[in-house]
């Protein structure tokens, strides 16, 4: 995997984490047990530094960049779906940014919110605790329901599992 330090500054991957062998990793990045980057993903701190916590996931070819006021945070257990932008944003734990969507500076998801696939959350928005939210610029639509929950509840641990199974069983073949 590539991991690069810039003005002295290097990441920090956990033991117990999973960062795929084409993710990038710049600056002042840190990955915590548990957690994992996928194929293709590009985490660059060079503004401000990349938290992802204990057991979250970012997923392919998803760019997270980091901000100086709030520092990009991805809470425990959060989810950051297919080809999202992250930046300088914070992500509460085990919420789920749907593929597609971009997350712009200063915004905060809370714990256990849901935002749709291809949605936008413009600069400063806050999306609150365990809601579901959807569109460009981004709505509430009310509480998760059931079958939105699956998603939230079920994806973590997909994913830990999904990492594990990478970790032990990936192999270049060209």
């Amino acid at each position: 995997m590539p991991l690069f330090s810039f003005e002295g500054r290097a990441p920090s991957v956990s033991p117990e984490a999973w960062i795929a062998p084409t993710a990038t990793l710049v600056g002042d990045v840190v990955v915590e047990a548990g957690a994992s980057v996928w194929y293709g993903a590009v985490l660059r701190a060079d503004f401000g530094r990349i938290v992802v916590r204990a057991g979250a996931n970012v997923q392919d070819n998803s760019v997270l960049h980091g901000g100086a006021d709030p520092e990009t945070e991805i809470g425990p257990g959060a989810t950051i779906g297919h080809q999202c932008v992250v930046h300088g944003a914070v992500v509460g734990a085990e919420a789920l940014i749907g593929n597609g969507s971009t997350v712009q500076d200063g915004a905060r998801i809370g714990a256990r919110a849901l935002v749709g696939a291809h949605s936008l959350v413009p600069p400063r928005a806050v999306v609150p605790d365990g809601v579901l939210a959807l569109g460009a610029p981004v709505t509430v639509r009310g509480p998760l329901s059931e079958g939105a929950a699956v998603w939230v509840d079920g994806n973590p641990a997909i994913y830990r599992e999904l990492a594990r199974r990478h970790a032990a069983g990936v192999e270049q073949v060209g």
